[in-house]
């Protein structure tokens, strides 16, 4: 199977370019499915149910979160029955929505898992020992297992990476909004990247005004954060996955802008 996987999309630039451009790069590269992090893609912050069915209408095919995941509240209010939102599933017990899910496409059983990072980030479960529980109860279901790990060190991600090399089909990084130039397989057969990067506005800092981020250096005061305009770039990559023993054939970064 062929997989793209769309870094942090952030508000609107985010999604119009996904609008733009994400038809045309599904056939360029014969995509099976489309999966995109878009903890963000709300107003910058967080998701709403309109502006997950404004993705789904667009193309992706399924959604990943993280840290930013509460900040719109009515997300409690279809986080449960949205079978197509996963949530970082080293959440304690008891916390709505799903950590990972099981599902057909194109009579191929997939599996996506969300996780978060712990180094200078909330306290969660341990996201390896979390992951060494859900591969208990997917491992016999399907050998496509991709996983979005929402953290902020690259040593925490690329620990994981290697971690489950050989365990999983794909070790995707989110969180930092930067795309990394590290896209490899990993030698038991798992593909890697520390981050995807973000799927946003170009001139920005990780998707906001950069004259609001200077000035929040420069005085240490609190401001409001907005969204950047103009140019807007996706982050992406291209995954192929052997259907038969899960392992990764190929990993591609991809970078595309759009006025």
């Amino acid at each position: 199977m062929r997989f793209l996987f769309i870094g942090d999309i952030v508000g609107r630039p985010g999604r119009s370019i996904v609008k733009s451009i994400l038809s045309q790069l599904k056939v360029e590269n014969n995509v099976d499915m489309v999966i995109a992090n878009a903890e963000n893609a709300a107003g910058g912050n967080g998701l709403t149910e309109q502006v997950a069915n404004e993705l789904y209408n667009n193309g992706v095919d399924f959604i990943t979160l993280g840290n930013h995941v509460w900040d719109k509240k009515d997300i409690l209010d279809f986080i449960d029955r949205e079978e197509r939102i996963i949530r970082p599933a080293n959440y304690p017990p008891g916390t709505p929505g799903k950590g990972y899910k099981v599902f057909s496409k194109n009579n191929i059983k997939v599996s996506i898992v969300n996780l978060q990072g712990r180094v200078y980030m909330q306290a969660l479960e341990c996201p390896f020992r979390t992951m060494d529980n859900i591969l208990l109860q997917i491992a016999n279901q399907t050998k496509i297992i991709i996983v979005d790990v929402h953290a902020e060190a690259t040593s925490e991600k690329m620990a994981l990476g290697y971690y489950l090399d050989g365990k999983v089909s794909a070790v995707l990084g989110t969180h930092t909004h930067i795309q990394t130039a590290d896209d490899k397989v990993l030698p038991k057969g798992t593909g890697y990247i520390t981050d995807v990067g973000m799927t946003g506005p170009y001139e920005s800092v990780l998707g906001i005004k950069k004259e609001n981020i200077i000035a929040r250096f420069l005085t240490q005061m609190p401001n409001r954060f907005e969204v950047a305009t103009g140019t807007s770039q996706l982050n992406a990559v291209f995954i192929e996955i052997d259907n038969a023993t899960g392992r990764t054939i190929k990993i591609e970064r991809l970078q595309k802008y759009c006025d």
